[in-house]
């Protein structure tokens, strides 16, 4: 247990900024679960959607500074090229 007076503010912060990145991270790993799934249906438009909705969501993560913004590009690039596979 902190005793120094900033240290006791900056656990409190600490704390709520966890607890938003758990929030952020959670709802981006949901876009992306949900965005392969999709992608393993034959469904190309919903795929579209689902692919689409998790870069937003990679996207909005990296600018909070939630994830890396390479590990993002990278995220995205790899549902974009498994999008182009399973589109005509």
């Amino acid at each position: 247990m902190a005793n120094i007076k900033s240290q006791i503010k900056r656990n409190k912060q600490n704390d709520k900024r966890r607890l938003r990145n758990r929030v952020v991270r959670g709802t981006t790993r949901a876009a992306v679960r949900d965005a392969r799934a999709a992608l393993a249906g034959s469904d190309a438009v919903a795929s579209k959607e689902a692919v689409l909705a998790a870069i937003s969501r990679l996207d909005k993560a990296a600018g909070q500074g939630v994830v890396h913004k390479n590990n993002a590009a990278r995220r995205k690039s790899r549902l974009m090229k498994a999008l182009a596979a399973v589109q005509p």
